[in-house]
C-alpha cells in the first residue's frame, strides 16, 4: 500500500475545547465543563472522573456522525478533482452509572473498519479517588489533549497522546492536585496473540512488530515476507502528576510531568521493553491556551531494531525506535451569538519530532485552523503544512524532506 492510498481515511472524530483542557478544581468549573459537553453529547466520563457526570443513575445513549472535505497537494487525482468529501465516522456512546458502577463505551464505524474506541467500567471510592478498570486511556502528557485541532500533534501518531489500552487505572484529585496511575496489561486488541483478524484495525496508534532494514514501511508485519518480528505492548506501568497554580478566577497553568515503562513480548518471551516521559505545561489565561509538551522515548529491542512498526485505521506504518518530540500550541476562544453559531475557537499547532534512529529525517507539522460550535454541530477548519508526517503526504520512516500541504473541513453532529 502507497501512503497517499491512506491519506484521507483520517478520522479522529474528537471534540476539544479551550476552555476544557485543563481539569476543573472547583465545583463551578467542573459544572460549567460538564455543561458544555454534554451539549455536544460528548461522553463525560471518557474525558475525566464520572464525579464529574450526570449525578442520576442511569445509561444514556449518544453519538455522533462526522463527514470530511480534504484538499490535498501531494494526491495528484485529489487535486485534480478540487478535493473530496467523505464519510469520517459513525459513532455510538453509552455511559451512565448502575448501583455505583460506573459504565462508559464508544463504538465506532469507518468505511474501512469498525473499532471499540474504549469500554470501561469504574467505581467512585470517595470525593476524590477513582478507580476504572477496561479499555482505558492511557494517562500520558497534556490531557485531555494536546491539541487543538483535528489532527493531534505527531505525538498521536506515536501512540503518546489519546492512546487506550487494556488495564487498570487509579485517577486521584484534591485541589491544585490531579495524579493518575495505571497498569496496561496488552494493549486494547489483546496484545501480541490478540483475537483479531487484522492487527490494524484499532483507533489509537500501538507498536505491532519491530522491521528489519529490508522491511518496507508500510509492509504488514503478518505476511510470510516481513522479516521483524511481531511483538505486542505487555506489563506496562504508567504515571502522572500534574499541579495546578491558579493565578485568578479565570487564569491557571497546569504543569505536569508523565512516565511510562513496559515490555513488548514476541509471543514466546520478552524480546524488549520501552519508556517515555514527557513534561508538559497546559495554561488557561482568559480566552487564551497555550499548550507546551517535551517528549522523549525508546523501544530497546534485543534485535536491535532501530525501526519499530505501527499499526492503526486498517493500514501499518513505521516509526523511530527512539525519538525526541516536542509540541507547542495556542488558542484563542471568542464567544458569538451568530444564529446557532456560539462560539469561534482559533488556533496553532506545531509538533516536532527530531533526533530519530536510524537517521530517520525530522518529522515537522504546524496546523493552522478554526473549530465552529453551533448546537449540536462541532466542525473543524484545517490548513496543514508537514513533512514526513502520517496523512499529510508523508511518513516518519523517511530519510528526506518534502513539504506537503492539506486543507480539511471535519463537520460532526453531536446527539
Amino acid at each position: 500500500m502507497t501512503s497517499n492510498g491512506i491519506h484521507s481515511r483520517f478520522s479522529a472524530g474528537r471534540v476539544s475545547f479551550v476552555n476544557a483542557t485543563t481539569r476543573g478544581k472547583t465545583m463551578k468549573n467542573k459544572t460549567l465543563k460538564a455543561a458544555i459537553l454534554s451539549t455536544l453529547g460528548v461522553s463525560l466520563a471518557a474525558t475525566a472522573p464520572a464525579s464529574l457526570a450526570a449525578e442520576d443513575e442511569g445509561i444514556d445513549f449518544g453519538g455522533a456522525v462526522r463527514f470530511q472535505y480534504s484538499y490535498e497537494d501531494y494526491d495528484e487525482g485529489n487535486e485534480n478533482r478540487g478535493g473530496d468529501i467523505d464519510l469520517d465516522t459513525f459513532r455510538l456512546n453509552v455511559d451512565g452509572t448502575v448501583g455505583d458502577v460506573i459504565l462508559s463505551g464508544e463504538w465506532r464505524y469507518y468505511q474501512y473498519m469498525e473499532v471499540i474506541h474504549h469500554a470501561w467500567v469504574g467505581y467512585d471510592f470517595n470525593e476524590n479517588w477513582q478507580g476504572q478498570a477496561g479499555i482505558t486511556k492511557v494517562p500520558f502528557g497534556n490531557m485531555p489533549y494536546n491539541s487543538h485541532s483535528f489532527f493531534f500533534s505527531s505525538n498521536y501518531y506515536l501512540g503518546l497522546e489519546d492512546d487506550y489500552d487494556a488495564g487498570l487505572k487509579a485517577l486521584f484529585e484534591k485541589g491544585p492536585w490531579d495524579v493518575q496511575f495505571a497498569f496496561f496489561k496488552n494493549d486494547e486488541l489483546g496484545g501480541v496473540d490478540g483475537y483479531v483478524s487484522d492487527r490494524s484495525d484499532r483507533y489509537s496508534y500501538d507498536v505491532v512488530a519491530e522491521r528489519d532494514p529490508a522491511d518496507g514501511t508500510f509492509d504488514d508485519p503478518s505476511d510470510p515476507g516481513h522479516a521483524g518480528s511481531e511483538v505486542g505492548e505487555t506489563n506496562t506501568f504508567v504515571a502522572r502528576v500534574a499541579h495546578t497554580l491558579t493565578h485568578s478566577d479565570t487564569a491557571s497553568t497546569e504543569i505536569g510531568f508523565s512516565t511510562l515503562y513496559g515490555a513488548l513480548h514476541d509471543d514466546v518471551d520478552d524480546v524488549g521493553d520501552y519508556n517515555a516521559a514527557a513534561i508538559h505545561l497546559n495554561g488557561t489565561y482568559g480566552p487564551w491556551n497555550i499548550q507546551l509538551q517535551a517528549t522523549q522515548y525508546e523501544y530497546d529491542m534485543d534485535s536491535g531494531a532501530e525501526r519499530m512498526a505501527v499499526g492503526a485505521y486498517a493500514f501499518y506504518d513505521t516509526i523511530a525506535a527512539e525519538a525526541t518530540t516536542y509540541t507547542a500550541n495556542v488558542a484563542y476562544s471568542m464567544p458569538v451569538s451568530w444564529g446557532p453559531v456560539t462560539n469561534l475557537t482559533f488556533y496553532n499547532d506545531y509538533s516536532l519530532v527530531t533526533d530519530k534512529s536510524a537517521d530517520l529525517a525530522d518529522t515537522t507539522m504546524n496546523v493552522t485552523g478554526m473549530a465552529v460550535s453551533a448546537g449540536g454541530v462541532y466542525a473543524y477548519f484545517d490548513y496543514i503544512v508537514a513533512e514526513n508526517q502520517p496523512f499529510i503526504g508523508g511518513t516518519m520512516d523517511s530519510t528526506g524532506s518534502e513539504s506537503a500541504n492539506r486543507f480539511n473541513i471535519n463537520v460532526g453532529y453531536y446527539f
